[in-house]
């Protein structure tokens, strides 16, 4: 078996993708844009043997800019997204091949220091994970939820929901909104205007913030050929709401989005759906992945998504304590720190437990 670290800008991270169903979340410039988000370093461990291939894109970020400790202790995290790890086809047949490949890169990750990883696997990609790899490292996080746009367009739309439906006909029939398609680059002031000022209004985490007008300029501009933006407006032209959405390999992402303070109660962003699905259905696209509710609930977020279609793909997590010496004094930090028992802390939901914010029931 042949491995390796892989740094974005190597010639061979490209080189794998080709030979492996990915998505967006995978490619080399949106992994270098996150390490840019989020102040980490965007690295990539590849194992093949003849055409059975593990490919997973992380993010090396420093524990002491959470803790006060002297000690140098590195966690790993996936870039924001579902990139998960990507199997090839003959990979997947063999058990043992992603068995070793695992563990290989357990191996690799504690040579560097780092005590813990978690992953978001990606719900279409690695669907049948948990029949490959020991379930006891996988958490379930709920569903989300895609549009199969191989069905027929009848079928389609039989399985939106009826309230769906009325609203999609309201939209255009007693407001008189239009949606427009275009790339993002075109409209991109437009979409960050409307992305920052509904972030404002429904007060977002902290994570939503990173993501500001020039995380999207650079997006842009690393990324246009792959980033559609769909505009809904109304008769005189102003701006309702804005979707941005990516594709790759045949999978069209639900990314973000921004609804105008004016158009709140329109609902626009059910005929943006609506019109999106249209589209890349005509693309021969065979996925519009629309995602799940926040932290993997079925909150009003999932119940709008779920009424346009009935197709759900379960959503894992994998959490890997790679050194239990290290994990456990950074728990123990955290802890003493914040006047917390350890076991409350271990037993909480989030992962890693010493990243745990002070509401430790909080879900990822």
């Amino acid at each position: 078996m042949y491995f390796d670290i892989l740094t974005t800008n190597s010639n061979q991270w490209r080189e794998i993708l080709t030979l492996i169903k990915h998505d967006i979340y995978q490619l080399p410039e949106y992994v270098a844009l996150e390490g840019k988000r989020s102040n980490s370093i965007p690295q990539a461990f590849l194992a093949i043997d003849e055409q059975k291939i593990f490919f997973v894109p992380y993010l090396i970020r420093s524990c002491q800019n959470i803790l006060k400790t002297d000690k140098e202790i590195l966690d790993v995290i996936s870039p924001y997204g579902y990139p998960g790890i990507l199997l090839s086809e003959a990979a997947k047949e063999d058990h043992n091949f992603c068995g070793l490949a695992l563990e290989k890169f357990r191996h690799s990750l504690q040579e560097q220091n780092i005590c813990s990883a978690f992953f978001r696997l990606h719900p279409i990609l690695n669907e049948n994970w948990h029949n490959i790899f020991a379930a006891d490292a996988l958490f379930a996080n709920g569903t989300t939820v895609s549009i199969d746009l191989k069905l027929p367009k009848e079928e389609i739309w039989s399985n939106t929901k009826s309230n769906h439906r009325n609203k999609i006909n309201r939209c255009t029939k007693r407001f008189g909104l239009t949606t427009k398609i275009t790339k993002l680059s075109q409209r991109l002031d437009v979409f960050c205007q409307l992305y920052e000022e509904t972030m404002a209004r429904v007060i977002a985490q902290d994570i939503y913030y990173s993501f500001n007008s020039e995380y999207f300029q650079q997006m842009d501009s690393e990324m246009s050929d792959r980033l559609y933006l769909c505009l809904v407006q109304s008769e005189s032209g102003e701006p309702a709401s804005a979707g941005l959405y990516t594709e790759c390999g045949g999978i069209v992402q639900a990314a973000f989005g921004g609804i105008s303070n004016n158009f709140v109660r329109q609902s626009p962003s059910i005929l943006e759906l609506d019109a999106m699905r249209w589209w890349a259905k005509e693309q021969g696209y065979q996925y519009l992945h629309l995602g799940g509710g926040v932290g993997g609930s079925e909150d009003s977020v999932y119940k709008f998504k779920a009424g346009f279609s009935k197709l759900r793909h379960p959503f894992y997590t994998l959490r890997l304590i790679i050194d239990q010496e290290k994990y456990d004094y950074l728990v123990d930090l955290k802890a003493r720190s914040h006047n917390i028992a350890v076991d409350e802390l271990k037993q909480s939901n989030f992962f890693p437990a010493y990243r745990a914010p002070l509401t430790v029931d909080m879900k990822q």
